[in-house]
């Protein structure tokens, strides 16, 4: 979301009726839905958090919240098996900026980066060093900077527990479409689809965004294609960035 993302290893860079479309009845019981909210550390709003959960759970999903804190490497590692229908992440991302990798998305975790820990991980390019700027302009040296672990598609394909279930996930953050790779990572771990955005995006668009288009998935019951390019009727493109809201595969 706008602050500028840096993964390092270096990157620079964030009613009705029940619907139970995402996952109609498997005999399982009721639908289940998280709300990922890395960036409440940064950028919280309450409001949002509120109001997608009622969404969600007028739509029949019993929802869990994982404030800031919560996000670490490990609970990325572990989220496949926790078996949810839909995931909206709303955390901070940004964009690889060296060597294979490079333009490839990636996620923060709000776990400070340390050397010595997740060493395998790390020596694997399945793990970053990540950083934002918060210093609106302010010049300041990349040592100032907070560092965080941040994951990477290769985290995602070999790293996870687990697999998905025909999870639906909704990336809130800058870039996480800006290629297809982060994305597809997801899907190939068993994610049913993808939507996110092609560039930066402020922290208020995404989340005025993410209220009407799970408006459109749950209360309307629209696919994931068609909620999206409604939202995007509504809302428009990011207004200083000019970033879209996409969906992954495309054509589902």
């Amino acid at each position: 979301m706008t602050f500028v993302a840096v993964g390092l290893a270096i990157a620079a860079a964030v009613a009705g009726g029940l619907y139970w479309l995402l996952r109609p009845g498997d005999g399982s019981g009721p639908p289940k839905a998280a709300i990922v909210d890395q960036a409440s550390l940064s950028q919280a709003n309450p409001s949002f958090v509120q109001k997608a959960t009622s969404t969600l759970e007028q739509a029949g999903y019993v929802v869990d919240y994982y404030p800031g804190g919560q996000v670490t490497v490990d609970f990325y590692r572990e989220l496949p098996t926790r078996g949810y229908d839909l995931l909206v992440l709303r955390t901070h991302s940004g964009l690889v900026r060296e060597g294979d990798q490079e333009n490839e998305a990636f996620l923060f975790t709000s776990e400070p980066y340390s050397q010595t820990e997740y060493v395998d991980d790390q020596q694997a390019r399945r793990l970053i060093m990540a950083t934002y700027d918060t210093t609106s302009g302010v010049s300041v040296e990349l040592s100032e900077l907070s560092r965080y672990f941040g994951i990477v598609a290769e985290f995602v394909k070999s790293a996870m527990k687990g697999r998905f279930d025909d999870t639906t996930i909704i990336l809130m953050g800058c870039n996480g479409l800006t290629s297809n790779t982060l994305a597809k990572a997801f899907v190939e771990r068993g994610a049913k689809q993808v939507a996110s955005w092609d560039g930066l995006v402020s922290a208020s668009h995404t989340d005025a965004a993410a209220e009407r288009l799970l408006e459109h998935l749950l209360v309307e019951g629209l696919s994931l294609e068609e909620a999206v390019a409604r939202t995007m009727a509504e809302v428009g493109p990011d207004p200083t960035y000019q970033s879209k809201l996409l969906s992954y595969p495309p054509g589902d």
